[in-house]
């Protein structure tokens, strides 16, 4: 496997969970439970990403600025969790943060997919991309 669909895969659970959180109401059990798998999917999705696809990345001219921009979103992604942390779930506020992560995350994968995988593409061997997936693998199997 690839770093590639290593990362797509997470990509659609995090997808799936944003899909489910936007529809759902109040302070309920399920909306606290989708919602913990969903900071904890983000969190340990952004570590690893960020240690074995843009730590080499940012190596090469050519994916340095979209790895940048990158991290750059995980951080803006990291500052909505906290702001849904901070609002009651019964609060609209809650709702409203929560699309505006969905909107964020969303943007950010879309861009990843579409953009940077072939720009990285070109920059990693396939050896790397084959070793990347199996240590970015790993780091989410110990996350969990």
């Amino acid at each position: 496997m690839e770093i590639f669909e290593a990362i797509r895969r997470d990509h659609e659970k995090q997808r799936l969970l944003m899909k489910i959180l936007v529809e759902t109401s109040g302070d309920t059990e399920s909306r606290r439970d989708f919602y913990a798998e969903l900071k904890q999917a983000l969190i340990d999705h952004a570590i690893a990403e960020e240690r074995y696809f843009y730590s080499p990345l940012m190596k090469s001219d050519q994916t340095i600025e979209q790895s940048r921009h990158a991290i750059a979103e995980h951080h803006e992604i990291d500052e909505l969790l906290e702001k849904l942390d901070e609002t009651e779930m019964t609060s609209p506020a809650w709702l409203a943060t929560m699309k505006k992560l969905k909107h964020l995350v969303e943007h950010h994968l879309a861009e990843e997919e579409q953009e940077f995988f072939q720009q990285a593409g070109k920059v990693l061997s396939a050896s790397q991309k084959d070793n990347l997936a199996d240590k970015y693998q790993g780091e989410m199997e110990k996350a969990h």
